[in-house]
This record gives structure tokens, C-alpha cells and sequence, in this order.
């Protein structure tokens, strides 16, 4: 079972939340084409921004896309300049209303996303695969991570055949539901073919209830840094709300 579901679907609704959060009747299917297009164009608007998640909220008239990230400077530009070039870029291909808030991840070397995204970009740039691999999984160890394992298939080195390589360190227990696994899967495009990578990375076991809102604990005052920017003169909220905020703070979890 664990070694054939995604380790977040799995996850879903006991220690992990959605990352798009609405509700529809009619027009669901349309709000899911949507949400794939709005997560697709910002992973390819901003390749270095080092996003992690996006998480979609949706009301009746306007989209509120926070986006966490261990790179903010990027995707703010100067003076804000490139977050409200994005923003509206996104109102035109929504058509709705868009606010955009910006979520700084201070651990990148915990994220799974981040950490595969890593290893892909080394091996385009012909970096041997177990040297970039086994750097990953220090630096993960390091940050204080309970276990990482990383699977590594294709055309490794350039080979004839391909084949699939795994290293892994600590404790990875996918069957355990209240375990905190995160999981990512990423292509490296390299001249040979597609390599893929996946990580699992283990951040500990969840005992007690778990706020199940995918920013709770990140933004404002609870932790991390949080940055947003709706419309201007819109009521700021710390941390990300409308028109600009901004909170620091300690990070839960």
C-alpha cells in the first residue's frame, strides 16, 4: 500500500490539507482546469523562484494563489514590481479577480519539492548523480529531517540502458499514516533523456490534532515570513492579506 499511493494523497485529511481550498456546484470541473493552469504557469513564469506549493483559495469573485517559496526576492521583484506583473498576468487568464500572497520557506532543505528540484537542475548541468544525491541527503539530515530516500531512474551517466539507482538515510515509514512525509517528483531534461527523481523526506510522527489549513503555522505572526499583495488600498492583514502585509515570527512545525 505505501509503496503504491502518493505518500500526500494518502495523507489527505489526517495530518495534511488540500492545497486548493473552495467549494463549487456547477462549474468544479471548469475550477480544477483552472487551478492546474494557474500552478502550471507559475512553475514556468518563474523556473528559479524555488516554488514549493501553491495553494489556491477561491470566493465568489476574486482567487487568493499563495505561493511558498525559498527564493521571495525573485518572485517579488523590485519594489514589488514583478508580483504585480504576475498578478496580472494571472487575472487575465482567469479572467477573475487575483491576490497573491508570498510565503518564505526558511528550511528549503526539508522540502521536498525544493530538494528534488535541486537534484534535477545539477544533473542538467552534468553533475555526477551520486555526488549531487548524497549532498541532498546531508544537507537534509543536517536541517534536522528524521529520514530522506531518493530514487534516481533513467539513463544514469549517459548508459545504453537505463536503470534505477535509491539512496536513503534515517527513517522513511511510508505505511505510517501519522508520520509527516513529504513527497516530490521531478524530470530532469538532459541530453540523454529524461531522468526522473522522486524524495520522500520524513520531518517526524504527528500525535494530537493537526491544523489541517495548508498555511496554518507559515504566515504572520505564527512563523516563517509572510508577504502579500491584493489590490491596492485593500485592508492589509499581517502576513499576507490584502493590499500588503507583512509578519515574522516563530515557524510551528
Amino acid at each position: 500500500m505505501g509503496q503504491k499511493t502518493n505518500p500526500i494523497g494518502n495523507r489527505l485529511g489526517i495530518i495534511r490539507g488540500w492545497d486548493s481550498n473552495w467549494y463549487a456546484d456547477k462549474n468544479y470541473a471548469d475550477n480544477v482546469v483552472e487551478d492546474d493552469k494557474i500552478r502550471t504557469y507559475l512553475n514556468a513564469r518563474i523556473p528559479k523562484g524555488g516554488i514549493a506549493r501553491v495553494i489556491i483559495e477561491r470566493t465568489l469573485k476574486r482567487i487568493t494563489v499563495t505561493v511558498h517559496t525559498s527564493r521571495p526576492g525573485i518572485i517579488i521583484g523590485k519594489g514589488g514590481q514583478e508580483v504585480d506583473r504576475i498578478r496580472e498576468e494571472l487575472k487575465k487568464l482567469t479572467a477573475k479577480d487575483v491576490q497573491i500572497n508570498i510565503i518564505e520557506i526558511r528550511k528549503p532543505e526539508l522540502d521536498a519539492n525544493i530538494v528534488a528540484e535541486s537534484v534535477a537542475k545539477q544533473l542538467e548541468a552534468r553533475i555526477n548523480y551520486r555526488r549531487a544525491i548524497k549532498m541532498a541527503i546531508q544537507a537534509t539530515m543536517r536541517a534536522g529531517a528524521e529520514g530522506i530516500k531518493v530514487r534516481i531512474s533513467g539513463r544514469l551517466n549517459g548508459a545504453d540502458m537505463s536503470r534505477r539507482e535509491e539512496y536513503k538515510q534515517g527513517r522513511t515509514p511510508l505505511h505510517t499514516f501519522r508520520a509527516d512525509i513529504d513527497y516530490a517528483l521531478k524530470e530532469a531534461q538532459t541530453v540523454y533523456g529524461i531522468i526522473g527523481v522522486k524524495v520522500w523526506i520524513c520531518k517526524g510522527e504527528v500525535l494530537g490534532k493537526r491544523d489541517l489549513n495548508p498555511n496554518a503555522g507559515l504566515g504572520g505572526k505564527d512563523g516563517g515570513r509572510g508577504r502579500g499583495r491584493g489590490n491596492r488600498g485593500g485592508g492589509g492583514n499581517r502576513g499576507g492579506g490584502g493590499g500588503r502585509g507583512r509578519g515574522r515570527g516563530r515557524r510551528d512545525g
